[in-house]
């Protein structure tokens, strides 16, 4: 599966270091594209997790889904 979400709060590099690496953490997670330009996360991830777990995460390090 790919999801594409609309993230706020992300302003720098090492906002898209902090997501990429959690997400890309998570079991079943193949990539994790950060652009900031549009606040995206693109995301590509099997039934191994679930989009709650990767809103969650993406949540724990500080930034909002839209």
């Amino acid at each position: 599966m790919k999801e594409t979400l609309k993230v706020e709060g992300m302003s720098c590099n090492h906002c898209v270091n902090s997501i990429e690496t959690s997400v890309g953490e998570l079991t079943g997670v193949s990539t994790v594209k950060v652009d900031l330009g549009n606040n995206e996360v693109s995301v590509e991830f099997d039934n191994a997790t679930t989009f709650a777990q990767i809103k969650e995460t993406i949540e724990e390090q500080g930034y909002e889904l839209v």
